[in-house]
């Protein structure tokens, strides 16, 4: 018979979850609204000079101004091509090169100095290259962005199926299983912890690299606004652009957020209940 206090004990961690979900969001939201009011009230008591820091009121009509107008869409469907593009491409390399290394360990060995080395490059010296060698097109963008992603995924693809426990894998391996069915239904899901990980920290650093690439040399995007805006001293229609930008970043988070529940839905959370 199946235990009446089972359901009982879900429902009461469901509630739990669900009340400390609602007071993290409260916190979220009201600390946001404490630093723009803050913000608000000190450029408008001339305590910090609004010709510097702007000021949220005007900000916020800058941004409903320009989306009004219609003159951000333009730019802005420019820079998520590029973030998306490279955000796949690094992804798909970090993925495919961190299974590989992870599951051939003398490939690792012979490649370990070169990815460090690659690593350690300062991305941004990368970014004039590019501009040189794809031109001033969404190519030089994308190729900076892929150098920024690529890392992230592979370290945390490589880490963690280098994790997985060795006697999971041997049991799987005394039942028949060939490598394509390890990697399938062991290393893959195993890994997908530290995969979505990456990809949580992947999606701002391929707006960041779409944003810089734009900032260097373009003549369309969000980063090109912005570059714009500062060459005529427009902080609002700098942190303008920035505000777009941060909430395009977290609605994207959003969506891999709720792409990592679904995948791994099967997999306990910390309370020790399949998430949903």
């Amino acid at each position: 018979m199946p235990d009446p206090g089972a359901g009982s004990t879900t429902r009461t961690r469901h509630r739990r979850q669900t009340h400390r979900g609602l007071l993290v969001l409260s916190a979220q939201i009201g600390l946001a609204v404490i630093l723009i009011v803050v913000w608000e009230g000190l450029a408008r008591a001339a305590i910090v000079d609004p010709f510097f820091f702007s000021q949220p009121s005007d900000v916020a009509l800058r941004v409903v101004d320009l989306f009004r107008t219609g003159e951000i869409l333009a730019h802005l469907r420019v820079t998520l091509t590029e973030a998306i593009l490279a955000l796949m491409v690094g992804t798909l390399l970090g993925l495919v090169l961190g299974f590989l290394l992870a599951r051939v360990r003398l490939l690792a060995d012979i490649l370990d100095p070169y990815v460090k080395v690659l690593n350690s490059l300062p991305r941004v010296v990368l970014a004039p290259i590019f501009l040189l060698w794809f031109g001033l097109g969404i190519w030089s963008k994308v190729a900076f962005g892929v150098t920024l992603v690529f890392f992230i995924v592979f370290f945390n693809t490589y880490q963690g199926v280098r994790e997985v426990d060795r006697v999971i894998v041997d049991n799987t391996r005394m039942l028949g299983a060939k490598e394509r069915q390890l990697l399938r239904h062991v290393f893959l899901p195993s890994a997908l912890t530290w995969i979505f990980s990456s990809l949580h920290v992947s999606v701002g650093f391929a707006i960041v690299g779409a944003v810089v690439g734009e900032y260097l040399g373009s003549s369309r995007g969000v980063g090109y606004l912005i570059s714009q805006a500062e060459g005529t001293f427009d902080t609002t229609g700098v942190f303008a652009g920035m505000v777009v930008l941060s909430a395009v970043v977290l609605i994207i988070d959003v969506v891999v957020h709720r792409l990592e529940r679904h995948l791994l839905r099967w997999k306990p959370d910390a309370l020790g209940t399949p998430t949903s």
